[in-house]
């Protein structure tokens, strides 16, 4: 459990890390800035320009450490890991399903999705209230766009679903953040044309790497998803697993870094293309506060059991490969309480 939750993060341009002994030492400019030992790690990600010997690559892919290299914005470049633990029997029903009876899985993450949606702003009418009812009106039309998911008969139509209730979602979004020099009109992407979509944005990163992880260590494809389709370089599982845990990971990570005024104007960067992004100090405090907020206790609604919120993804990796194999009648995607 403790090798899911500990992610080196190395965000330091020209970093050198290396191995010594046992342990992973990070560099810069000659100077050791930090080590940790290397049994203890799960993962390694890389932000930027960071080199690593090949002694550390090495060690690493015996262990079972996966290594990620992210650009300076947080975008996906590339992952080197050891041999696959993959079962090729479990990896030969995901893909049967993926390809021939995909709705059943889509259908609980996208009414999971739009649950968790719902739970958000659940929470801040209790604890902002709500004068003007905007807030009970979208939770309303979540709560409406809930029970249409559970009766979308295909792909497309859940898909449709998702979007009507991610816009219902974000139409209220800017709402619930409680600082006067940020706001929020929509959610814009590729790339983010504001602060608080280059935080979202950045997020989603994150938690899209930790499931690719949760998918890879449960045997399964990250590349074959059941509603994300299928496109080069797409991991469209781990997508899929992402999607239950935007709201109540990502999106309350966002508010609480915002409302905290952990994070300001200054911290994020604007392009002359209109593009925004963090800058590499505020990166490090988002980081730090990443891995904060997976450290919080939950109890999983499936297994009645306490637990890190990072490691959900990892249970709902789990579940998923246990429904593939006929283990559980359906898959029970992650409802956050």
């Amino acid at each position: 459990m403790k090798k899911l939750l500990n992610t080196l993060y190395v965000t330091s341009e020209g970093a050198w890390v290396c191995k010594d002994g046992a342990n992973v030492v990070v560099e810069v400019e000659g100077a050791e800035r930090g080590r940790a030992p290397l049994h203890l790690l799960g993962a390694i990600v890389c932000f930027g320009q960071v080199g690593l010997s090949p002694q550390l690559m090495h060690a690493a892919a015996e262990a079972g450490i996966a290594i990620t290299w992210l650009g300076w914005s947080g975008r996906f470049l590339a992952r080197v890991e050891g041999p696959q633990s993959g079962n090729v029997l479990l990896r030969r029903a995901q893909h049967d399903r993926t390809r021939n009876d995909p709705v059943p899985v889509a259908r609980a993450i996208v009414a999971a999705k739009i649950a968790n949606q719902r739970g958000v702003i659940r929470r801040a009418i209790r604890d902002h209230g709500d004068a003007d009812g905007t807030l009970d009106l979208a939770e309303r039309r979540l709560s409406a766009a809930a029970s249409s998911s559970l009766a979308g008969s295909d792909i497309d139509t859940l898909r449709g679903i998702e979007g009507k209730a991610a816009n219902a979602y974000f139409s209220i979004f800017g709402i619930l953040l409680r600082v006067e020099h940020l706001s929020f009109v929509n959610r814009t992407r590729r790339p983010p044309r504001d602060p608080v979509n280059a935080l979202l944005s950045f997020l989603y990163v994150l938690l899209t790497a930790d499931c690719r992880a949760a998918a890879e260590a449960a045997g399964l494809d990250p590349q074959m998803g059941f509603l994300h389709r299928d496109r080069p370089g797409r991991a469209s599982l781990a997508l899929d697993l992402a999607e239950e845990f935007r709201a109540p990971i990502a999106d309350r990570a966002c508010l609480t870094l915002l409302n905290r005024r952990q994070l300001g104007a200054s911290d994020f960067r604007h392009e002359e293309t209109g593009a925004v992004f963090l800058r590499e100090e505020a990166r490090k405090a988002v980081l730090t506060a990443w891995q904060e907020r997976k450290r919080t206790t939950v109890t999983h609604p499936f297994l009645s059991e306490k637990m890190p919120l990072g490691i959900v993804p990892h249970v709902q990796a789990q579940l998923l490969a246990r429904h593939l194999r006929g283990d559980l009648d359906g898959y029970p995607a992650y409802v956050w309480r």
